[in-house]
């Protein structure tokens, strides 16, 4: 490149000291500049100026570039363990299962309590009732191999990681069992679907008939981690960290027998209406369809019906879940749903009325602010058991649908809204908190309305957290007794990689299930 002609005052590090060494400098410093303006206007070939020896990088991991990383790892998944947050933990005393009895009704003959001069009363009747729970143990494991352990050294600890990951996972597993675990409720064979076809609204062809309908009821665990894409489990032998294995029901009952069908010849295409006798403990139903011997799995629904309009998508066959029923799992506890659908509970279980396929049959609202069934419930517990639940657990679409229908009460619905706006701003949408139970020893009495994060659509699950009787010798209506609560292990190398378990070995016990009531089969609307 052209070099000009630097001036030789600067070359010199000293400032000038007199006026005139600073004229002198003054004079120089206007020849530098006339040189400078002299090499812009005669550039070297090719124009040397227009290129850069280093330039930004278009890749954040090439080139001379800062990695812009924070130091850190988030953690963007949901923590939400409502249930395992509040009921209460104690502590076992030994033994393979936690049992108790219980007085559940004094003079139950209704024996009159009058008696004649000088003489006694007759003897009552007692009924009581024994319980037993079996303990079961929890746990989940985590490895770290050396080579991920050095390669976070500076960023993250990822020993503390798998710690903190296993334990979370562990947490979320156990707010499920809680929920709707399921060790004792064989929810059996589902019965055959009834079809009925229709020469409208769908894209079955009269070509491919007859076509063969197959269902399975699912529990809560079916529910959860069933998909269309992903498909169902049945049997599930899971390969452990120790070389050991475990075989248990996935959540899936034994599949219906076929029912089959063909699309009126009257049209090229039509649609198909399936039912299915609801089954008590399935919170969910999967529906296999295509030709006889291959059907394929293609909805999952939480009423017992649906209409088939397209063939399936999913590709699991009904025939790779076997032929048993596989939904319980013999290594859980039985959760608060499964206690009070197991027999001779006697808690309140409401499935709606199936309804028109498809549609289903939707919450009641009374016109008064109110909702039917769950009135009915609440009379129920009481009529019965004098009892006022106290916490309304729901999914969101039970939520959504609750709000729309108490907002859409009559005009004498007793209903009053408090509005604080501030600066004239007022933000939209409403939603329904508490209900209000009519059927109290005590007058009205409020419900709280909480979403849970496991509750499949469609649910409602009412608990409570006292019981009404006096000196009922119970503290915790429901708690969780465990031998051992959390702990972790960090187990011995046996390759290069950090292994550790976080385990708990407990028992769900409830011990008054009347106190519950389960209404299901609500569909959206």
């Amino acid at each position: 490149m052209y070099q000009p002609n630097l001036p030789h005052v600067l070359a010199k590090s000293t400032m000038p000291r007199t006026v005139q060494d600073y004229n002198a400098a003054l004079a120089n410093a206007g020849g530098f500049l006339q040189e400078i303006e002299k090499a812009h206007a005669h550039p070297l070939p090719g124009d040397p100026l227009a290129k850069s020896t280093f330039s930004e990088s278009t890749s954040p991991t090439s080139g001379l570039t800062y990695y812009d990383l924070e130091l850190g790892a988030k953690f963007l998944y949901p923590l939400l363990t409502p249930l395992r947050n509040e009921v209460p933990r104690v502590s076992g005393k030994g033994g393979i299962q936690a049992n108790w009895r219980a007085v559940t009704g004094v003079n139950t003959t209704g024996l009159r309590i009058g008696v004649s001069g000088g003489n006694r009363g007759g003897v009552q009747a007692v009924s009581t009732q024994d319980y037993s729970a079996a303990y079961k143990g929890i746990g989940i494991e985590t490895s770290v191999d050396f080579e991920a352990y050095y390669a976070g050294m500076g960023f993250d600890d990822v020993k503390a990681i798998g710690a903190k990951v296993g334990l979370e996972a562990c947490m979320l597993g156990e707010e499920i069992l809680i929920l709707g675990g399921d060790t004792s409720v064989a929810l059996g064979l589902t019965s055959t679907p009834s079809l009925a076809p229709s020469a409208t609204g769908s894209s079955l062809t009269t070509a491919a008939s007859p076509y063969s309908v197959i269902c399975v009821a699912l529990t809560l665990d079916g529910v959860v981690n069933g998909s269309v894409s992903g498909g169902i489990q049945g049997a599930i032998t899971r390969s452990n960290a120790d070389g050991s294995s475990d075989t248990f029901g996935g959540g899936a009952s034994q599949q219906s027998a076929n029912a089959t069908t063909s699309i009126p010849s009257s049209s090229t295409t039509g649609s198909i209406a399936a039912t299915v006798a609801p089954v008590v403990g399935a919170l969910g139903y999967a529906w296999f369809w295509g030709a006889v011997g291959s059907e394929v799995l293609g909805a999952i629904t939480t009423i017992n019906s649906l209409v088939i309009t397209a063939n399936a998508a999913g590709t699991q066959t009904a025939a790779s879940l076997g032929s048993v029923d596989n939904s319980t799992n013999a290594l859980v506890f039985d959760g608060l749903l499964y206690q009070a659908f197991k027999s001779g509970s006697n808690a309140y279980v409401n499935y709606l009325s199936t309804g028109t396929a498809g549609v289903g049959s939707t919450l009641t609202g009374d016109g008064s602010g109110g909702i039917v069934e769950i009135d009915a419930a609440l009379k129920d517990r009481w009529d019965n058991y004098r009892l006022s639940p106290d916490t309304m657990w729901v999914s969101s679409q039970v939520a959504n649908n609750l709000s729309a229908k108490i907002l859409a009460g009559g005009v004498n619905a007793a209903q009053r809204f408090v509005f604080d706006s501030e600066q004239g701003a007022l933000g939209g949408g409403v939603m329904v908190r508490t209900y209000l139970n009519k059927f109290s020893m005590a007058g009205p009495k409020t419900l709280d309305i909480r979403v849970h994060p496991n509750m499949p659509a469609g649910m409602v699950l009412m608990t409570s957290k006292t019981l009404p009787y006096p000196l009922s010798n119970v503290g915790n209506v429901m708690q969780i007794r465990t031998r051992q609560d959390y702990y972790q292990i960090e187990w011995p190398p046996r390759a290069r990689r950090y292994e550790t378990g976080v385990y708990a070995d407990e028992v769900l016990q409830h011990y008054f299930p009347p106190s519950m009531a389960v209404i299901s089969n609500i569909a959206a609307g």
